[in-house]
């Protein structure tokens, strides 16, 4: 390997006066393609047709923000009042981007592929039980019916009318959602059934959503880091956690 290998790439060629992505001069993008389109651009090679395009957006659109009550935005506020920049806070909010919260549709395009391939939604619902209590994709703690479930659901089908995309993710999730009536489709599998029907694998379905909320994150970060308020904490300082008692963290019988 030459030391010009040891970092190459085929996203970007950068030189003296040369900034090219996939092989496009910046200065040829600027103006004339969408932030949303420069991201498919980035990760699939291409630009995205009209139609692709739309239906990225309305994905990343719907995804922005959950208020302060959702662990990624209540970090990076908290990470604002305590001296960093917003950088770190965005960083912060980020981080907690995990399996649990912000890694459902990821896991749902998981799902929806294997049925897909299955046309068997109750089979795949059945092992996805056997190793999971949890449906990735489905149910809401606070929306009885999560109400970006039906504008996403509705572009996707338009999109399937119009060639865009096959509709096969669509049908995959709605065969899963009538195994699972009366529990609704949430933003996850709304979402992840566009990730899907515009063929990002399923990682990218976790880093699609990251971009997503981190323009939430910003802008909660940013309204915190204005407050004049400092190292503030999940509860007000009227709040105390209760007191459980050291016998809670006392070694049990067979611990080690």
């Amino acid at each position: 390997m030459t030391p010009e290998q040891w970092w190459g790439t085929a996203i970007s060629r950068i030189e003296p006066g040369v900034i090219e992505l996939r092989g496009r001069p910046v200065q040829d993008l600027i103006g004339s393609a969408s932030f949303v389109s420069v991201i498919w651009l980035m990760l699939r090679g291409s630009l995205p047709s009209p139609g692709q395009a739309a239906l990225l957006e309305a994905a990343l659109v719907a995804a922005v923000d959950h208020g302060p009550q959702a662990p990624s935005i209540a970090a990076a506020r908290m990470a604002a009042t305590c001296g960093v920049g917003l950088n770190t806070a965005i960083a912060t909010g980020a981080g907690m981007l995990g399996d649990v919260h912000g890694g459902a549709g990821e896991q749902c395009v998981e799902l929806l592929t294997q049925i897909a391939e299955t046309g068997d939604a109750r089979g795949v619902l059945a092992r996805w039980r056997a190793r999971s209590k949890y449906i990735p994709g489905f149910g809401h703690r606070f929306h009885p019916v999560d109400p970006r479930r039906d504008p996403l659901l509705s572009l996707v089908a338009a999109a399937e009318r119009d060639g865009v995309v096959t509709g096969e993710y669509l049908r995959a999730a709605l065969a899963l959602e009538a195994e699972l009536a009366p529990v609704p489709m949430n933003i996850d599998g709304a979402t992840a059934v566009i990730y899907a029907e515009l063929g990002f694998p399923a990682p990218l379905a976790r880093g699609l959503f990251v971009l997503s909320r981190s323009v939430g994150i910003l802008a909660h970060a940013w309204e915190e880091s204005r407050s004049g308020l400092r190292n503030k904490g999940p509860m007000p300082p009227s709040i105390l956690p209760a007191y459980l008692g050291p016998h809670d963290s006392a070694p049990r019988s067979g611990d080690h």
